[in-house]
């Protein structure tokens, strides 16, 4: 029987849009488009970098309910909101990932607030991590 969990993290967003912050349907997981926004404090950084942190913090928070990491993560969308910032947000994608290597889209869209300058959203399947990779390389 398939399994699904549904996790919220008291986001007044996911209350508002009737969503939540992942769904886990047996490995598969979905982490929503997650921005900056300390939980605990409710504040977003202004610096791109601190807040690009703390993305990535929410992200593996949320990853951690449904026990995943990120090195779970198959699949990435990036959402910047200044072609200005790319540079220092693919900086701390490519720290976080490196070894990982998940697919990668990463766009600038306007996003929800101005406040919000980087958005992560990604998919996740539980065990990725250790499974047997082969990495193959065609540019050669």
């Amino acid at each position: 029987m398939t399994r699904i969990i549904k996790v919220k993290t008291g986001s007044i967003f996911e209350e508002k849009a009737s969503y939540s912050r992942v769904v886990a349907v047996d490995n598969w997981i979905y982490v929503s488009n997650t921005a900056g926004r300390n939980p605990q404090t409710k504040e977003i950084p202004e610096d791109i970098a601190e807040q690009t942190q703390q993305v990535f913090a929410n992200v593996e928070q949320a990853l951690a309910a449904v026990d995943a990491t990120l090195a779970d993560v198959i699949c990435s969308r990036l959402f910047i909101q200044d072609p200005a910032d790319i540079h220092t947000v693919m900086a701390i994608v490519g720290e976080k990932f490196r070894g990982i290597d998940p697919a990668l889209t990463a766009t600038c869209p306007p996003l929800g607030s101005t406040v919000y300058k980087v958005e992560l959203e990604v998919t996740a399947y539980r065990g990725a991590s250790t499974a047997s990779v082969e990495k193959l390389n065609v540019s050669q």
